[in-house]
């Protein structure tokens, strides 16, 4: 009787976690927004793992579209390329905060966890004089010691409605993830880096994004940033410049 109850509570417990860790919607290890606004035909596209050496062939096809998105930046990779983390803020896009060298927060410290946070942040702020006020986890995974961090630094976790798997899928794939998706305030995680690697090959990311925008545009939806959508919750403050 004991062992079965312990077993339960154990099970339960283990449950929970993964929950808090991977639920897109969880807020137990961390506060943290999966959408925006259900009453606004609108999208956010959002990009991970930057910048790149390839982050200019995203920021080109937005600018075609007049589009305005927000980048999650590894600390790493800004000190890389800092000229490409400049131009990202220069040509209008949000600047969030995707820890310093993109590792997998589950089962590290809690003073692991706040380095990592306030490395990338203070790269990012070093770099581009913009302090991010959004943070996505690396692998969308969450653990204990992550809300502290995230009050600490005054940043608002966000995960996505959708995620394109862009890194492993062909363009067409990615596209027909995403595209039934599309609804009001959804917020789609796609990547323009490959975690920390020099030189990625983001040429499935950029071929469904060519595609997948004017189909968007077509069926009547708006792109904004992330913050800017949350905004309309007052979720967010507006980042320090």
């Amino acid at each position: 009787m004991i062992g079965s109850l312990l077993t339960t509570v154990a099970l339960t417990a283990a449950g929970l976690t993964g929950y808090g860790t991977l639920g897109r919607k969880s807020t137990l290890l961390a506060p943290s927004i999966w959408r925006g606004p259900t009453d606004r035909r609108s999208i956010a596209l959002t990009f991970d793992d930057g910048p790149s050496e390839s982050t200019v062939e995203i920021l080109t096809i937005l600018q075609r579209h007049r589009i305005s998105a927000t980048f999650f930046q590894c600390g790493a990779n800004v000190r890389r390329l800092p000229q490409v983390a400049r131009e990202v803020c220069a040509a209008g896009h949000e600047v969030g905060n995707h820890t310093d060298t993109h590792p997998r927060l589950c089962f590290k410290s809690r003073r692991f966890i706040y380095g990592e946070l306030v490395r990338a942040q203070e790269t990012i702020a070093e770099t581009t004089n913009v302090h991010p006020t959004l943070f996505r986890a690396p692998y969308g995974i969450r653990w204990y010691g992550l809300r502290r961090a995230q009050r600490l630094l005054g940043l608002t976790g966000v995960m996505w409605t959708a995620i394109g798997y862009d890194w492993a899928r062909p363009a067409e794939q990615v596209i027909r993830i995403l595209q039934p998706q599309a609804t009001n305030g959804a917020i789609f995680c796609l990547h323009d880096g490959r975690e920390t690697r020099i030189n990625p090959d983001i040429s499935a990311t950029s071929k469904a994004l060519a595609a997948l925008i004017p189909m968007l545009l077509d069926q009547g939806f708006h792109f904004e940033s992330a913050g800017s959508m949350l905004r309309q919750y007052n979720k967010v403050p507006r980042p320090a410049i």
